[in-house]
């Protein structure tokens, strides 16, 4: 990317977002105005427990999606009944700041969401208390990235964005002004 190249949502919040966010909620000092942190893609690969070659196919679509080398993720403790030992690969994240992170919450709104089956909004409930927003997608496919005659399997992800707002009324205000489609 050149250094002249601003993402459609960082302009938005820097010349809109941050506004509206200052009139509805009255911060006494402009740094108080939340803003977003990072955006935490996980893809967990349960057989990966199985045949160590299944996470491979998990990276390459997690990379495309991302734009990022994702990492790999290993099992903290053995459990038998899954047949998992400690430190074994289960799955694979990504943790996007930045230029990438606004990318990625614009194809994901504009373009992966609305080509999800029987959409009907985001759970406004998946707030964790302290400004933090929670999803999981059952279809990786939705994204454009991915060839779909390529897939091997068809793979969940859980995307987990991150603000710097205090509570979940100031998270939810700022992602709805992000046009994040909430179900009422």
């Amino acid at each position: 990317m050149s250094d002249t190249y601003t993402p459609r949502l960082r302009t938005k919040y820097r010349e809109e977002i941050r506004d509206r966010m200052n009139e509805k909620f009255k911060y006494a000092n402009p740094m108080m105005i939340p803003g977003l942190d990072k955006v935490v893609i996980n893809m967990g690969v349960g057989e990966a427990a199985q045949d160590s070659k299944k996470i491979r196919g998990a990276l390459v679509d997690l990379e495309l999606i991302a734009g990022q080398k994702p990492v790999k993720t290993a099992a903290k403790k053995s459990i038998a009944g899954f047949k998992l030992r400690e430190e074994q690969i289960i799955g694979a994240k990504v943790t996007l700041r930045q230029d990438r992170m606004f990318e990625f919450l614009d194809r994901l709104v504009t373009i992966a969401l609305p080509r999800v089956r029987d959409f009907r909004g985001l759970n406004a409930k998946s707030f964790d208390g302290r400004g933090n927003y929670a999803m999981g997608l059952k279809e990786h496919i939705i994204f454009p990235e991915i060839d779909y005659d390529k897939v091997e399997k068809i793979r969940g992800m859980d995307i987990v964005v991150c603000t710097t707002a205090t509570n979940d009324e100031e998270a939810k205000a700022l992602l709805a002004e992000f046009d994040f489609p909430f179900s009422n």
